[in-house]
């Protein structure tokens, strides 16, 4: 008989194990996306970054021609991470520009998780590049978008078939928490659900107004 023991699976992403790109959240790209709302979208990206902020998660933050057309990054994702330089590109697929693949060749990360803008060209090229060179790939779902529904929904299909494993926002932050005991981070975290994780920050809130009430 199988006999359980405690710990976490392999697959479960820790703070340390990955390297997040950030992809193309610019207002021209925002513009024609329909798969979702754009202050969702805006809400998604904001929670990702202040998550990658409160980890230390090793981060690039990557643009597709900022100033000859597709306009600036969001200033969420400024504003969580003000330190970091935005690498620009022409390429559509990050993973064909040098300056991109050598900052995360200096990470030196075996897992690799994206999110950006379009789901079905700038987030579908390099996850299908990334996991043909033998990288684990994670795609955070609701911080991506497309020109459709059907766009994003063929090409989050297409991702995973390849095996790319499907993430959301919030499900993001609390992977990397993991452990409400882990106090050093636990200010930081229920912070971020509670501005931007939707329900569940609510919920959060009216706990700790009404009854002082802590933790998930």
């Amino acid at each position: 008989m199988t006999k359980a023991i405690a710990g976490a699976a392999k697959t479960l992403l820790v703070p340390t194990d990955h390297t997040l790109v950030m992809v193309d959240h610019q207002s021209q790209m925002a513009f024609a996306t329909r798969s979702i709302d754009a202050a969702l979208l805006r809400s998604n990206a904001a929670l990702v970054a202040r998550s990658a902020r409160v980890f230390n998660v090793a981060t690039v933050v990557t643009t597709v021609a900022e100033k000859t057309f597709s306009g600036p990054v969001f200033s969420e994702i400024r504003a969580a991470l003000p330190e970091h330089k935005l690498i620009d590109r022409t390429t559509m697929n990050f993973w064909e520009d040098t300056n991109v693949v050598d900052a995360l060749n200096a990470f030196d990360k075996q897992k690799i998780v994206m999110c950006g803008l379009w789901t079905s060209v700038c987030i579908a090229g390099p996850a299908l590049s990334a996991l043909e060179q033998g990288f684990e790939v994670y795609i955070l779902a609701d911080a991506c978008g497309d020109v459709s529904d059907e766009a994003h929904d063929r090409s989050m299909d297409r991702m995973v078939q390849a095996g790319a494993r499907p993430m959301t926002s919030l499900q993001y932050l609390l992977e990397l928490q993991r452990d409400w005991a882990r106090a050093s981070t636990y200010d930081a975290v229920t912070g971020i659900a509670k501005d931007l994780g939707g329900a569940y920050g609510l919920g959060l809130i009216y706990a700790k107004t009404m009854f002082g009430g802590e933790g998930g």
